[in-house]
């Protein structure tokens, strides 16, 4: 028996245990001097109350050869000279099969205060992107089993769409109807920065007990600090890289990116960066493409990501809304205007885009689409005329068309929150729609 790997191992073995100690904590940041640790790796801070579990905290940076740490849970009983030990690793969380159904935090731990099933590996949450030549192009649609988005917005496998909204028009409700209508294996959703009492809501009402049966769900609530927020998103991202991996064709759905970059934001301002843009720190801007060219198509499967931002008081130009735009194959707007009439989903189908819908949708379907698009066009441009009746019928051909299809399309948009309609169904309707024989 060759016994050389194993002495070698013990020889390069370090038999020390080395630790630091905390010099002071300003709000989100604790100060240590000591132990040897680099960006990113988690360290363990130990209470002098020896009954209290360790506090679980991050490098976030260095000043004056001391150790700059953020916490991943509130900080308490820590005082000046605990003792803060490395872990000599980033962040890691077990992920596998068994997942699938629970709820879990941004450190992969089950929120019922359940037991981990067994046989599950360990996986770092932070992952480099795919090289960009090894991406598989996007050749197939994948059923959303929203009708508007199926037949108008075509998402393929492996697209990254983001759904700008403001508050209140209805993105966890679609991202609900998404996770159980979906063609995808696996669901793996990310509530970052919701209110606690949305998340059972969204688990109950939204996803419901057939969408949760092939979900895995990531919660950082809004109470916890931004170090657990910004984890969440990386945990969540990470989950669905590791199912890819072996072939599965996931499902990312994050809400919302807008809260993460607030986190990130906090962190930044913390650390000593300057704000920039409406406060936003550099490192934002830094982050959000890492995070978000995470997904996508590999040579082993694919993710389909849907990406929320919240728009404040609906500016879709403010800057995180913008960067996200850049960054994606396409977005989705949700319009407070369509949800006070009643239309839901509350999909802006003129101001929205799928970037990929001309590479996977065949000629009658793209054809379709844009006459149906025409029609709208032409009925928005129109409308304030034909509401104060200064239109005169028969004046125009393309406009006597768009008023009478207005009706008809306007009918087809909607949906209800648990109807289930096909991608095939979706197309079919709206062809039979500009035949004069839709429902």
């Amino acid at each position: 028996m060759n016994l050389t790997h194993y002495l070698t191992a013990i020889e390069q073995a370090d038999t020390y245990m080395r630790y630091g100690k905390v010099l002071r904590v300003v709000g989100l940041m604790i100060e240590s001097q000591g132990p040897d640790a680099n960006i990113g790796e988690v360290c363990y801070i130990h209470s002098s109350n020896k009954l209290k579990k360790p506090v679980l905290a991050e490098v976030v940076g260095f000043n004056n050869e001391k150790i700059i740490l953020m916490p991943y849970a509130e900080v308490t009983e820590i005082g000046p000279g605990c003792l803060v030990e490395s872990a000599g690793t980033a962040l890691q969380v077990k992920i596998g099969r068994g997942l699938i159904g629970k709820v879990v935090d941004s450190l992969g731990k089950p929120l019922d205060n359940s037991k981990l099933p067994k046989g599950l590996a360990n996986y770092l949450t932070e992952q480099s992107p795919p090289n960009p030549l090894s991406r598989p192009t996007i050749t197939e649609p994948i059923q959303v089993g929203v009708k508007a988005i199926d037949s108008l917005l075509t998402v393929g496998k492996g697209q990254r769409i983001g759904i700008f909204a403001g508050s209140g028009v209805g993105k966890s409700t679609l991202l609900g109807m998404i996770a159980r209508n979906s063609g995808a294996d696996i669901n793996v959703i990310a509530l970052i920065g919701e209110r606690g009492r949305e998340v059972k809501e969204f688990i109950e009402k939204d996803l419901g007990e057939e969408g949760l049966k092939k979900s895995i769900i990531v919660v950082a609530t809004s109470d916890q600090p931004a170090l657990m927020r910004i984890k969440g998103a990386y945990t969540a991202t990470a989950i669905s890289e590791y199912f890819r991996d072996l072939g599965y064709q996931v499902n990312l759905m994050m809400d919302s990116v807008t809260r993460v970059a607030m986190a990130q934001r906090e962190v930044g301002l913390a650390t000593g960066e300057p704000p920039t843009t409406k406060g936003y720190t550099p490192s934002v801007f830094a982050t959000l493409p890492k995070l978000l060219e995470r997904t996508g198509t590999s040579e082993h499967g694919t993710i389909t990501a849907f990406y929320t931002v919240l728009v404040d008081g609906d500016d879709m130009n403010e800057p995180i809304a913008d960067t996200v735009r850049g960054i994606l194959d396409g977005h989705f707007v949700l319009d407070r205007r369509l949800a006070e009439q009643g239309q839901f989903p509350a999909i802006n189908i003129l101001k929205s885009i799928s970037r990929v819908m001309n590479q996977i949708a065949d000629k009658t379907h793209l054809d379709t689409a844009q006459k149906i698009r025409s029609l709208l066009a032409k009925y928005e441009d129109n409308s304030e005329l034909i509401q104060i009746g200064a239109y005169k019928r028969g004046t125009d051909h393309e406009i006597d068309k768009a008023i009478a299809f207005n009706p008809m399309i306007k009918n087809f948009l909607k949906q209800d929150i648990f109807e289930y309609v096909t991608l095939e169904e979706s197309i079919n309707h709206m062809q039979k729609l500009l035949n004069g024989g839709a429902d």
